[in-house]
């Protein structure tokens, strides 16, 4: 852990005695679900402090998507600047300069960024929670500054002080539910991609400058063809980026500022005695003045992504305000030396075997079994959708619909994705819970248009009026000249061309709008080569690691759930190993083939 950090500490569970002499511990995780017969405190209202303590919470989560979606949204634009560059390079290297521009909106290349940022997005909860509650924190502090309110040297504001201005903290809290969701889009004080196109046709003027003029391999065009090719490219990154609902992701820090935040003081105590000492060192460091801890907040600032030092430094902060359950901190001492990001790839590998596991049971029809090892993948990696969807199949094969239903809820909350609509629509068809069935076989028909199986089951389920139309009548259809956006989110003939109308579902059914439709790929102002016909087939590369014989298993605590401890622990060095492939998604790792 970087020195400037190093205070930070993992503390235990606050206790207060209570007039018996007996420790309590007050929060919202034991109150989650209290029995209306047996609870006679349903009937009291809310203390004023428990109210304070909860609109703190709500603050922090809010903020907390807000800035994963800001961060992450400036990881996405740094993606398109450095790595699209790259992808179009080695789809250029097989096929012609067109290709691109023609097939930028195909399936292959989307799954292909689905794959990518679905992997980066399973980090940015850890990466920005610490980051995020600093910033919170900080703004908070700067509110009780500005109101009067003594903050502590050491241990950093009393949220007791905040109660004589709850009005003012709750009109704010209901400004941040008032604004819409969180989404990624393209921070707006980012330059655009020159640099990047600038890139690319410096590699192919050296290129084509040894081409004879009027050859098979020359194309007067290729300049025209790669710049429509990285816009279009551009705008597909940007549209599956926003198929991702921020929401689902930072599960940690979510748990911990809903279930498990304590609504007597001590969550926000902690919190504040953590972050108090960070913040006096970065005004110190930034030679802010003490009382305008606002300008240290950072908001606005260009951050570049992950990947500079500062980030790195505050994602090693361990801002553990909510301790562990103490029973599993006795049974398994969470002590490990690795550093975060080994323990994320090692938590992955963990996951990933389970997942290979319970589909070796599902082949041969033990669900039960594959249903065990797909809930400790999603366990261990909770933040990686495809784990529940494949739960969900499992559940179908035993008609378990609600449960499989459930499971699709979890996956499309992160991702909106073809299987988990489909299977959604299964599980509710099986419930005779058919318009609900539809509305879901009508969202997978607007990020697959012409997918055959859902076609097949709107037309059996869907009343006439509301039946697609097949592929061919969508073809012989006239294109209207400009399409709207609530026209293209529900037009029942979805074709090709209306899913660039549209991005994605949000959680509620609304639209994610788009800057601009994409255009026919007939409609190019350019001459279409043999070139641009090709298949192309875009694959991760497995990466090969020697795993442990010996694995120790993973440690089970109560309701059947894999305690933190054993994710942290190494495996034995000296045990004997074998080689293993992963599938790993990345922006580096992948080759382009010719099908």
């Amino acid at each position: 852990m970087p020195a400037k950090y190093s205070h930070v500490k993992k503390r235990p569970l606050k206790k207060s005695l209570n007039g018996n002499g007996t420790h309590t511990h007050t929060s919202q995780k034991e109150n989650k679900k209290p029995n209306p017969l047996a609870d006679r405190s349903l009937l009291k209202p809310l203390s004023p402090a428990a109210q304070l303590e909860r609109a703190i919470a709500k603050m922090l989560l809010i903020r907390f998507e807000q800035d994963i979606a800001r961060l992450f949204s400036t990881h996405i634009h740094s993606v398109a600047l450095q790595q699209l560059p790259t992808f179009m390079a080695r789809c250029l290297t097989v096929a012609g300069p067109g290709w691109v521009a023609i097939n930028a909106d195909s399936e292959e290349i989307k799954d292909f960024f689905r794959g990518a940022i679905g992997m980066d997005l399973r980090q940015a909860g850890d990466r920005v929670a610490t980051k995020s509650v600093l910033w919170s924190y900080t703004a908070l502090r700067h509110f009780a500054t500005s109101n009067n309110v003594h903050i502590c040297r050491t241990r950093g504001l009393h949220s007791h002080g905040l109660l004589p201005h709850y009005q003012a903290l709750e009109a704010h809290l209901q400004t941040l539910q008032a604004a819409p969701p969180a989404t990624f889009s393209k921070p707006p004080h980012l330059g655009p991609l020159t640099a990047g196109l600038r890139t690319l046709e410096k590699k192919y003027e050296a290129k084509y400058k040894k081409v004879p003029v009027g050859s098979s391999e020359w194309d007067s065009e290729w300049r025209l063809k790669m710049r429509i090719g990285y816009e279009r490219l551009t705008e597909t990154l940007w549209r599956v980026a926003q198929e991702f609902d921020v929401r689902g992701y930072g599960t940690v820090l979510r748990e911990k500022l809903s279930s498990n935040w304590c609504d007597c003081g001590c969550s926000t105590d902690h919190l504040s005695e953590v972050c108090e000492r960070t913040v006096k060192e970065g005004e110190m460091d930034s030679k802010v003045r003490l009382g305008k801890g606002r300008e240290w907040d950072g908001r606005g600032s260009g951050v570049s992504g992950w990947d500079t030092h500062e980030e790195e430094d505050v994602w090693e902060v361990e801002l553990d305000f909510v301790s562990p359950d103490p029973d599993e901190c006795e049974a398994h001492p969470m002590e490990s030396d690795m550093t975060v990001g080994e323990l994320m790839e090692w938590r992955y590998i963990r996951a990933e075997r389970e997942k290979e596991q319970g589909n070796a049971a599902f082949k041969k029809g033990d669900y039960n079994q594959a249903i065990k090892h797909y809930k400790f993948a999603y366990q261990i990696e909770p933040e990686i959708p495809h784990y529940n969807l494949n739960l969900a199949a499992a559940y179908l094969k035993i008609s378990e619909w609600v449960k499989a239903e459930n499971a699709c809820d979890t996956a499309l909350g992160q991702h909106k994705s073809v299987k988990g609509y489909w299977r959604r629509a299964q599980a509710r068809k099986a419930q005779g819970r058919l318009p609900e069935a539809v509305r879901d076989l009508r969202a997978l028909t607007r990020l697959q248009p012409d997918n055959p199986e859902a076609l097949s089951e709107l037309q059996k389920l869907a009343p006439p009026s509301l039946r697609p139309q097949s592929p061919k009548a969508r073809a012989d259809a006239p294109s209207p000249s400009s399409t709207t956006l609530s026209s293209a989110s529900s037009s029942s003939s979805a074709g090709p061309s209306s899913l660039s109308s549209f991005s994605s579902l949000g959680r509620n059914g609304s639209t994610i709008p788009r800057d601009s439709p994409s255009p026919n790929p007939d409609s190019f102002a350019f001459t279409r080569t043999y070139k641009d016909d090709f298949k192309l087939k875009v694959s991760s590369l497995p990466v090969t690691i020697d795993i442990p014989v010996n694995l120790p298993p993973l440690a089970v605590g109560q309701n059947d759930r894999v305690t933190r401890s054993s994710l942290a622990s190494l495996p034995p060095t000296n045990s004997h190993t074998k080689l293993e492939s992963f599938q790993y998604p990345s922006w580096e790792r992948y080759m382009v083939q010719k099908v």
